[in-house]
């Protein structure tokens, strides 16, 4: 007596951020809890933030010398230039001051998603 068996892969559903766009919006808080870090711990949150970005780990600490945070600015170009993301140095002043415990937050949603760029939604066959 011969068994058949049929053996069927899940076909994955792949999706990647946009290259020359910020995957996510200044404002768009994925997980409550780093955005709670980001606003109730800034320092630390940034100064992690630059460490995953291969910066130096205390490098935003010098951010309270400055009227205009110079280095969330800086953290924002580099993330822009290294992704390839089109943005102007205009708007990362202006986020850069006025939001930046969100604007660090977007930073980290970007590296994370750029860092791992594929997500696969593979559908369970029954």
């Amino acid at each position: 007596m011969a068994t058949k068996m049929i053996i069927q892969q899940p076909k994955p559903l792949v999706l990647a951020p946009g290259s020359d766009q910020w995957s996510t919006s200044i404002c768009e808080c994925d997980n409550l809890h780093e955005c709670c870090f980001a606003v109730w711990c800034s320092p630390c949150f940034a100064c992690i933030t630059a460490r995953d970005h291969g910066e130096c780990l205390c490098l935003p600490l010098l951010d309270s010398f400055g009227l205009c945070p110079p280095i969330t600015m800086a953290m924002r170009v580099s993330v822009r230039r290294t992704y390839g993301i089109e943005d102007s140095i205009c708007n990362d002043c202006v986020l850069s001051f006025c939001c930046g415990p969100c604007s660090y937050c977007q930073i980290r949603r970007e590296l994370k998603s750029r860092n791992h760029p594929v997500s696969l939604f593979c559908n369970k066959v029954k």
